[in-house]
């Protein structure tokens, strides 16, 4: 029987669970042998292969986090690491593993698959920093709860008169500042990819409280700056009293969203689809509203642009 193997690898997002249980139930149901592999490629490494059925996978999907857990493997990255990750699918006869998580995740499907076993990725990152796909499993979650952690401080920094800046996640990535940002009508946003003018930023948010505004919200994505850094700046420059808050961890919690669930179900569905045409060796997305797949090799030879028309839209809209 031919046997799949599941993993969730590096930052955990909400809906891995859901891709898990996605992947699992459709292989099942077409005849296919489902095992997990615990902590990643760690857990590849040292063998911590269990089996999946349907009750393995019962009332997670709307669950955040992976009940496989994640790690991250610096072992992983040597050769050694790797030839040990190979014996253990070998002993454990698996045909195809799926690797769920970000693009260091995928460089290790990437890697498993140089040495000749069948792979998958799909895109488990908050960032929705992957090429090839408009999201990433766990970024409208995240999208949800940092809109509604702006709105919770607007409350009080409406009460204080004062300008709350809040820095959000996005390493290399700003669409989870720039989208929360629109959808909480924040006063500016900070994003790695576009460089910022804090002296015109300061100069518009004194020009807003002078003309009776109450509160100011400014949100940094975190590749951007600290939020403690940019407060200080805005401050100096404006005068006004600015306090920063940094999210944190909390923005990977909580229940995954509808769209979450749905998303993971359709890229689970997909692999085992793929699995039946024996093609392989591929990181799986949705483009426009189709689930779409693309090799390894073109998600490395691509770039994860910001969409500039949002952009845009965000100035106009100010």
């Amino acid at each position: 029987m031919t046997k799949i193997a599941v993993l969730t690898s590096g930052g955990d997002s909400q809906g891995m669970n859901s891709a898990i249980r996605s992947v699992v139930r459709t292989g099942l149901s077409n005849g296919y042998e489902m095992v997990g592999i615990k902590r990643g490629f760690k857990g590849l490494i040292t063998g911590d292969v269990i089996p999946l059925g349907t009750k393995e996978v019962s009332d997670i999907l709307y669950r955040g986090g992976t009940f496989l857990q994640s790690a991250r493997s610096e072992e992983f990255k040597t050769k050694e690491g790797q030839e040990k990750a190979l014996k253990t699918i070998n002993e454990h006869a698996i045909d195809y593993v799926v690797v769920i998580g970000g693009d260091g995740s995928y460089k290790g499907a990437q890697a498993l698959k140089k040495l000749g076993v069948k792979t998958y990725g799909l895109p488990g990152t908050i960032d929705n920093d992957i090429p090839l796909t408009d999201y990433t499993i766990g970024f409208d979650t995240t999208l949800n709860v940092v809109t509604d952690a702006i709105g919770n401080l607007r409350d009080t920094m409406s009460s204080h008169e004062r300008v709350s800046v809040i820095e959000a996640m996005g390493r290399n990535c700003g669409d989870i500042a720039l989208q929360a940002g629109i959808a909480s009508g924040v006063d500016a946003i900070l994003i790695p990819e576009i460089e910022p003018d804090l002296e015109k930023i300061a100069k518009e948010l004194k020009e807003g409280f002078e003309r009776g505004k109450s509160h100011s919200i400014v949100v940094v994505a975190e590749g951007a700056g600290k939020a403690s850094d940019i407060s200080e700046q805005l401050a100096s420059l404006s005068g006004l009293d600015t306090r920063p808050t940094v999210l944190g961890h909390i923005q990977r919690g909580g229940t995954p969203s509808a769209f979450d669930r749905v998303f993971t179900s359709r890229l689970g569905h997909r692999v085992i689809e793929l699995v039946q045409a024996d093609t392989h060796g591929v990181a799986i997305g949705m483009e426009q509203n189709t689930i779409t797949h693309h090799t390894f090799e073109e998600i490395f030879n691509s770039q994860n642009t910001i969409d500039d028309k949002l952009y845009k839209i965000f100035h106009d809209l100010v």
